[in-house]
């Protein structure tokens, strides 16, 4: 069987023996490109803010890796910490060094997580924190949001059901109805609906799990006083508050979108940016909460590969550099992206708008930035499409969904906004 990667085979042939083996030909839905009018880009390797294809053509990316890789592709500190830790073995089977030392430098920048646990992806960590706060509190129900993703766990695969405080029901199939029913999907950014729920479930939600910044319905603000909001009626109805920041961690800045917004949650979920490119996920809280987890309580969560060895090696790298005045220069290059991408818009009479929390971004094909899902899911998807397949046919990869966010980093210098800006310019006037 050979290791090594096939030599020459074009790009359409490698698809068919992708669909001969995936699912739909691929391992994680959104990469297959469904919605974009083109079958699925086929990626070889990656450096800084450029990625190439199996036929050997560059893109500027802004998937980057779904905000994984905030210093961009093979970053050499990362590869070689990488290659350091693959020779000292790989999975050993215990705890390493290494997993202390990246759960302090975590600990370290989100004061509400006085201790947390390692997985292996953010679903695990989610599903692990839900049960974490049933536990905690004797409780059954929880709430989410509409449009937000939280992973793949059955209760939290739940939609709406057509009044604002209603049980949710399956989102897909093999999800049973049971289970969905104890998820309440609530508009984000409605807090009379917030309010509603508490009341008409007072005693009977264990938890709150949010996206403090909606980032998988496209990028949805949470509107001023919302958040504390939520922080407020959750204390008040003893409901733990759960911050998904698999996204917004390490991304909005070192504290997060707690530390951006000023909000104290009780448990956080982490990813992407804290593995450096490797698969991860982490859950923390309270050291009352967290001592709930086994060995140390009752609650049971384990995983053969937490805490591997490489996956902490690329994190602490990727940690290391992440520095207060790398976050400065990276907000003022995406200010410079909302404002070129704006005028544009405005210059070529387009019916869009650029929603952005930090440097997390989306253009919207409506008027105005969403302020919930329904109003992000009602924005012109053929206009949409049409403006990714210029972008793609200029060598310019967005993320291929209307409904996801733009991830520029630490790679994406002046030089490379300039050519995002101008490449968007004359896709919208196309």
């Amino acid at each position: 069987m050979s290791t090594v990667l096939p030599a020459g085979e074009r790009m359409d042939t490698l698809r068919t023996r992708a669909e001969a083996l995936f699912p739909g030909g691929v391992n994680s839905p959104v990469r297959a490109f469904r919605g974009t009018g083109r079958p699925p880009v086929l990626l070889a390797r990656g450096e800084g803010p450029w990625v190439w294809d199996v036929d050997g053509r560059r893109y500027l990316d802004l998937i980057s890796s779904w905000g994984a890789t905030i210093l961009g592709h093979a970053h050499p500190a990362i590869t070689e910490a990488v290659r350091t830790a693959a020779g000292d073995g790989l999975a050993l089977g215990a705890t390493h060094p290494r997993e202390i030392l990246l759960g302090e430098a975590i600990r370290d920048a989100l004061p509400s997580v006085e201790r947390l646990r390692f997985t292996s992806s953010g679903t695990e960590a989610v599903m692990s924190a839900v049960r974490l706060a049933r536990a905690a509190t004797g409780r059954d129900l929880v709430v989410k949001f509409a449009g937000a993703y939280h992973g793949h766990s059955d209760g939290l695969l739940a939609e709406a059901g057509s009044g604002v405080a209603t049980l949710g029901i399956p989102g897909s199939a093999g999800v049973p109805e049971s289970v969905a029913g104890q998820t309440i999907v609530l508009p984000f950014n409605d807090a009379s609906a917030l309010t509603m729920a508490f009341a008409r479930y007072a005693g009977r939600i264990a938890a709150v799990v949010t996206e403090p910044v909606v980032a998988n319905a496209g990028i949805i603000a949470p509107e001023p006083g919302f958040l504390a909001h939520l922080r407020q009626v959750t204390r008040a109805d003893g409901t733990l508050l759960i911050f998904d920041e698999v996204i917004t961690g390490f991304r909005l800045g070192p504290g997060g979108a707690q530390a951006s917004f000023g909000i104290r949650p009780d448990l956080t979920t982490l990813g992407k940016v804290i593995g450096g490119g490797m698969p991860i996920g982490a859950y923390g809280g309270s050291r009352e909460l967290m001592n709930l987890i086994a060995p140390a309580g009752s609650v049971y969560q384990a995983g053969t590969l937490s805490g591997h060895p490489l996956t902490m090696a690329a994190g602490l790298a990727a940690l290391d550099e992440l520095r207060p005045e790398r976050y400065l220069a990276l907000e003022r290059r995406v200010d410079r992206l909302v404002e070129g991408l704006s005028a544009a818009i405005e210059r070529h009479g387009r019916e869009a708008s650029v929603a952005r929390v930090g440097p997390l971004l989306t253009l919207f094909f409506r008027a105005t930035p969403p302020t919930d899902a329904d109003e992000a899911f009602a924005a012109d998807r053929e206009a949409w499409g049409r403006f990714f397949r210029a972008m793609l046919d200029a060598g310019v990869l967005l993320p291929p969904s209307p409904f996801e966010a733009w991830f520029p980093g630490f790679a994406h210098d002046d030089a490379e906004i300039e050519l995002l800006i101008e490449t968007a310019d004359r896709a919208l006037a196309a």
